[in-house]
């Protein structure tokens, strides 16, 4: 791939990241100081960076804690910082979950829960309800993680088999107030999806998720089907005083890489903020919309750049290595083959695609005759969830460390050179 090329996809991207910076985020969004204590609680993969703003943008005492992944975390002077694990939880979780529960616990109605809330939340706070374990929820993560399904579908489901998400945790802090900030990363930033909405009251009724499981052929461990078979509808408790709003977004941040674009004489068009699918085959309708437009100059003429956003799924069949990112990538890196002018970014905001150490990849029209000529074949790759090892065998991936801050997928297809 050219450096132009390269370089200006990397730029959008980090124009995409810096619109969902959590300083820029907040600033300008804060409640009043209340009469009494100000709590801070949060979790997700931006939420030491949202607290460290906060700290900052604050001018009374504060006290609190947050969760984050392990090596996400940021220095804060008053708010306590934990690491969890994600995308599977484990014991430093359930510590966490309790931590933050014991924060908003015994509080009056002068006092203000702050909640900082952004993708990753779901499994840095495992709670497990009586009668199931830490093991169980594991197996109930990993199961979903590999079901291929939609974020939403996930964390409906998740809801069922929590004691924090679904509003709970706001529930438990009444009669305080709760003003809840959210960094979307799911499509259509329903705030209630967002890490599985521990400050949102929003559960779902547990016969109608019976009936979704059911339709959807979604396998499920024994002991989480017996519990939710078990699980009857729970009105919520009474919360005081709750308010709500997302302060970044995929869509804010795609507008964003789209003035970059344009004010680098290229054209752009934002397809959507909200793609949802299996990855290869949402990586097909890309190209084929690429490809039509480099041909057709339809609705742009090249240079132009088609921007999307969402979050993909990958249904695994086999256990390679890489995330949904690198894995769009490597079929859209067939679907593009031998067609000269197009270059393509994917990845994810928070700097990580699934488990691995990179963002995503790079892929332009010679990328799958590189990786044969490097004895690596794509299409064997591809049925074998092994995007990374793919992309790692010609040095295209795309490595930027944790970033922040997570409003989900970001894609850029470039038709054309950008002028100089």
């Amino acid at each position: 791939m050219a450096t132009a090329p390269r370089q200006f996809l990397s730029d959008l991207f980090d124009a995409a990241v810096a619109a969902a910076d959590p300083l820029k985020a907040l600033r300008g969004n804060l409640p009043a100081r209340p009469k009494g204590r100000t709590v801070v609680v949060g979790a997700g993969k931006g939420a030491a960076q949202l607290a460290q703003a906060f700290e900052t943008l604050w001018d009374g005492p504060i006290e609190g804690v947050v969760v984050t992944r392990y090596g996400y975390g940021a220095p804060c002077k008053a708010i306590k910082v934990l690491e969890a694990a994600h995308p599977v939880p484990d014991a430093a979780g359930i510590a966490a979950a309790a931590a933050l529960k014991d924060a908003v616990r015994d509080l009056e109605s002068d006092d203000l829960v702050i909640a900082l809330i952004c993708g990753g939340g779901s499994s840095l706070l495992p709670d497990p309800p009586g009668g199931l374990t830490l093991n169980d929820l594991q197996e109930l993560n990993e199961a979903l993680l590999a079901s291929g399904e939609p974020i939403s579908v996930m964390n409906d489901i998740r809801k069922c088999f929590s004691e924090i998400n679904g509003g709970r945790l706001a529930e438990l802090a009444a009669p305080a107030s709760v003003c809840t900030f959210v960094v979307s990363d799911v499509p259509g930033d329903d705030p209630g999806a967002v890490a599985s909405g521990p400050t949102v009251i929003d559960r779902p009724d547990p016969a109608a998720v019976r009936t979704m499981i059911a339709a959807r052929g979604i396998v499920l461990p024994a002991s989480c089907v017996s519990f939710l078979e078990r699980l009857e509808t729970s009105p919520p408790a009474d919360a005081t005083s709750l308010s709500t709003q997302v302060i970044a977004s995929a869509a804010l941040s795609l507008d964003a890489a789209a003035e970059l674009a344009r004010a680098r004489g290229v054209n752009a068009w934002v397809m959507s903020d909200r793609i949802e699918g299996e990855a290869r085959d949402v990586a097909r309708v890309h190209a084929a919309l690429a490809l039509q437009t480099a041909k057709t100059g339809f609705p742009h003429d090249a240079p132009v750049v088609l921007l999307s956003g969402g979050e993909t799924t990958v249904t695994l069949r086999h256990k390679g290595r890489g995330g949904r990112n690198s894995e769009f990538q490597l079929a859209l890196a067939l679907a593009v083959e031998g067609h000269d002018g197009i270059h393509a970014l994917a990845a994810d905001t928070d700097g990580i695609d699934g488990s691995e150490d990179n963002a995503g990849a790079f892929v332009d029209g010679s990328t799958a005759t590189q990786m044969r000529s490097a004895k690596v074949d794509p299409q064997h790759h591809l049925h074998g969830n092994d995007a990374y090892s793919a992309f790692a065998a010609i040095g295209d991936l795309f490595v930027t460390g944790p970033t922040g801050t997570n409003v989900n997928d970001f894609r850029a297809i470039l038709i054309g050179t950008p002028p100089d």
